[in-house]
C-alpha cells in the first residue's frame, strides 16, 4: 500500500528559555533519531561567514545591535534544511 512513498521526515523544534537543557538534550535526541540538531544562532553565524546574501543581511542587522528578523532567520533555515544531512529530518534548536 505504501510502496514507493518517500519516508516521512522527523522534524522537532525545541523550545525553552536559556539554560533549560535544549543544548543538552537536543544532541541526545538527534543521535537517537540519526538527524542533525540545527541551532539558529549557529546557522546565522555560518551564513555570515559564508558570505551568503541572507548572511550579509543578517550581519548588517547584528552589527547595528538589532535583532535579526524572523524572515531572515527563516531564510537561513530554509537554505540549511535543503542539505543532504536533513533528508531524514532535523531538530531545530531555537526558533525564531
Amino acid at each position: 500500500y505504501l510502496a514507493g512513498l518517500a519516508p516521512a521526515r522527523t522534524i522537532l523544534i525545541l523550545f525553552g528559555p536559556p539554560a533549560a537543557g535544549k543544548g543538552t538534550h537536543g544532541p541526545r535526541v538527534a543521535d537517537a533519531y540519526g538527524i542533525p540538531t540545527l541551532s539558529t544562532g549557529d546557522m546565522l553565524r555560518d551564513a555570515v561567514a559564508a558570505g551568503s546574501e541572507v548572511g550579509m543581511q543578517a550581519k548588517a542587522v547584528m552589527e547595528s545591535g538589532g535583532l535579526v528578523s524572523d524572515e531572515l532567520v527563516a531564510g537561513v533555515i530554509k537554505d540549511r534544511i535543503k542539505r543532504d544531512d536533513c533528508a531524514k529530518g532535523f531538530i531545530l534548536d531555537g526558533f525564531p
